[in-house]
């Protein structure tokens, strides 16, 4: 269930950000997976593509950068980094 927070708590941001853009459609989005975050990228893309089913991410490309650092603040973290969003 840890997954299922994190993958809510990253898709309440990309919805916000994107409506903020005036876009009803999300191409990309990049995040930063923090080294203590318990959660592999193949595990996050998984959980990612059933998340976004029905919402303004569906189908869209999702880049990883796996952090190393575990003492970093963020190091349990998923932290969105940016979005690509289709222009209206």
């Amino acid at each position: 269930m840890h997954e299922f927070s994190l993958l809510h708590d990253l898709l309440e941001k990309i919805e916000v950000v994107a409506e903020e853009n005036g876009s009803d459609q999300v191409i990309g989005v990049k995040v930063r997976l923090g080294a203590l975050a318990h959660i592999s990228p193949s595990h996050l893309r998984e959980h990612f593509d059933h998340a976004v089913v029905g919402t303004v991410a569906e189908g869209a490309r999702l880049d990883i950068e796996e952090l190393k650092d575990e003492h970093d603040p963020h190091a349990q973290e998923i932290i969105l980094d940016s979005i690509e969003v289709a222009e209206m």
